[in-house]
């Protein structure tokens, strides 16, 4: 199985691919779509479907898993983190792909063990977990952490065994 993880942002948005398989748990790729300053908002949107649309193209995941809505206090910051993900999620749209929303907590706490974990600490885990040879920018980090938490999580909905409909078939 492949998890392309995706950790939205207009000026650094992160991706990761994860592949997932008897062996193990491997990091294909990690990147980030970092758009400067100059960039219209509507040009770093365009830049990272650009990027979502390639990367789903190279790699063929069969899941995505992105970072949920998070509570901002700021609108201008919803907005635009919002088209972000908007963004993002049309790609992966486009390519038919079932998406998995992961809250920014839950995935610290799968990487790290705690959900208040800063970037560097995930940065670290996931070069551990993940054998890399370089830790990972932020953005990448984070989104190998939301790729690393659907993997987790559908290996234990996969070794969950099925439960009896109590039913008794005669």
């Amino acid at each position: 199985m492949r998890v392309l993880g995706i950790d939205p942002s207009v000026r650094g948005t992160g991706y990761a691919v994860l592949e997932w398989d008897a062996k193990g748990t491997r990091a294909l790729a990690w990147a980030k779509v970092a758009n400067p300053p100059r960039l219209s908002h509507a040009a770093c949107l365009a830049e990272i479907h650009r990027a979502i649309r390639g990367a789903i193209a190279t790699y063929a995941p069969d899941h995505v898993a992105i970072e949920g809505v998070i509570f901002v206090q700021n609108n201008r910051t919803a907005i635009l983190l919002g088209g972000a993900r908007g963004a993002a999620l049309a790609a992966v749209g486009e390519a038919g792909i079932p998406v998995h929303e992961y809250p920014a907590r839950l995935v610290k706490k799968a990487a790290t063990g705690f959900g208040g974990a800063a970037k560097q600490q995930v940065g670290f885990m996931m070069r551990a977990i993940l054998g890399l040879t370089t830790t990972p920018g932020p953005d990448e980090a984070d989104a190998l952490a939301i790729a690393l938490t659907h993997t987790q999580a559908f290996r234990t909905l996969a070794s969950t065994p099925a439960r009896p409909s109590g039913k008794s078939r005669r």
